[in-house]
């Protein structure tokens, strides 16, 4: 970040997701089948939250939105190691869109149902939106600042953003930052069904000619940063850099993205100028790109505006996962990683057949090779919030 005087490394990378849970799990699982006919969710059917908690009544009292961020937390911190600092110097930034909705939803049936007696008192620590980096702090003790953006589904791109800030304004040394989410339940999804955001298809086709919406996904993703030299001292492995990071407001409309994605143009052109960088130097731009007519029309001309006609590779991972909300960012931060470690960039499943008024690269069909370089995350979220970061490889400065 230019100017800071503070590089902030990537260190560590947890994952929960329906495509595979665990780094390497969801890696392959991008690299696999895209949701077809799945109806309007894709979901992890399976999901046993026991090896992250002491207990069963511990793991009922958590909404399943914070059971994915502490078992990704536990990943990605597993792979770093605990940083050096101190714990009052060690913050935790969550990005969420909805919180426990899911708890809310079920308690409410039980007070209609039942009565009001009933209700659990664990229903306001369930399902506060902070409640998932609430626990991620106590879990591993970490003291410093403990905050969470509600910026519907650019607030992972936004914790990630953040959370490098305050490692390069030299606010904390060390954060764990990341998105979760599980946001599908029967009353979301016929809200969103009923705004005719869902495809109806069941199949999640970003950029494609004959896209019409998306697929409701979940999960969660964490990445541990750290001040560079503090890092590098400590011996561990720098798995990339965040070297910039933007945010704005469309100021347009309360879903819809501004015309010819004028707001996601500047965000874009601001995060390149944080990392000091111009468009030729970006190699990949893991796109938002959520399978809706409007948003992909958007951002695919903001995308060749900045950049230039097909000038970039440009791939949609929600092809895969559906769109996590406020997950989506942290998801695709990892995805972004996980391509850089691989040399790979994982095909936009289920487009065949690029929508002709777009002039960008989408990678698909299969894995495309490449040189990791620079590569932008973008997502944007309803309410007119945009979001991006650039993210570098750090080969350069491994252990």
């Amino acid at each position: 970040m230019q100017g800071s005087g503070r590089r902030i490394a990537v260190t560590g990378l947890g994952v929960v997701a329906p495509c595979g849970v665990g780094k390497e799990a969801f890696w392959n699982g991008l690299l696999g089948p895209g949701l077809v006919d799945v109806g309007r969710r894709t979901s992890i059917d399976d999901w046993d939250p026991s090896p992250w908690f002491d207990s069963p009544k511990d793991a009922r009292r958590a909404d399943r939105s914070e059971q994915y961020a502490l078992a990704a937390a536990t990943e990605a911190l597993e792979q770093s190691g605990r940083p050096a600092a101190s714990d009052d110097r060690i913050g935790t930034i969550f990005g969420t869109g909805v919180g426990g909705i899911q708890t809310l939803e079920e308690q409410i049936a039980i007070r209609l149902d039942k009565g009001e007696r009933r209700v659990s008192p664990f229903l306001v620590p369930m399902m506060m939106a902070n409640a998932s980096g609430a626990a991620v702090s106590m879990r591993f003790g970490f003291k410093g600042p403990n905050e969470t953006i509600c910026t519907a589904c650019a607030a992972g791109t936004h914790a990630i953003g953040y959370a490098a800030r305050l490692i390069a304004w030299g606010l904390a040394d060390a954060v764990i930052a990341g998105g979760t989410e599980y946001a599908g339940t029967d009353t979301s999804l016929a809200s969103f069904g009923n705004m005719t955001a869902l495809s109806s298809t069941g199949t999640s086709r970003p950029f494609d000619a004959n896209r019409d919406g998306f697929v409701m996904g979940e999960g969660a993703a964490v990445l541990v940063l750290e001040e560079w030299n503090s890092a590098v001292d400590r011996g561990t492995t720098i798995i990339g850099e965040i070297l910039g990071a933007a945010s704005n407001a469309d100021a347009h409309h309360v879903t819809a993205p501004s015309p010819g994605g004028v707001g996601a143009i500047q965000c874009m052109e601001l995060a390149l100028a944080d990392a000091g960088l111009q468009p030729a130097s970006i190699r990949q731009i893991n796109a938002h790109g959520t399978s809706t007519p409007l948003n992909d029309a958007a951002e695919g001309a903001a995308i060749t505006s900045v950049f230039g006609e097909r000038a970039v590779p440009v791939v949609s991972t929600k092809g895969v996962t559906g769109h996590a909300l406020g997950a989506a960012g942290a998801l695709e931060a990892a995805a972004v990683l996980l391509s850089m470690h691989h040399s790979l960039i994982p095909p936009t499943a289920n487009t065949t057949n690029v929508d002709s008024e777009m002039t960008v690269d989408v990678v698909t069909g299969s894995p495309r090779p490449w040189k990791p370089g620079p590569t932008m995350s973008n997502n944007f979220g309803f309410g007119g919030h945009n979001g991006s970061i650039v993210i570098g490889t750090g080969a350069d400065h491994t252990s």
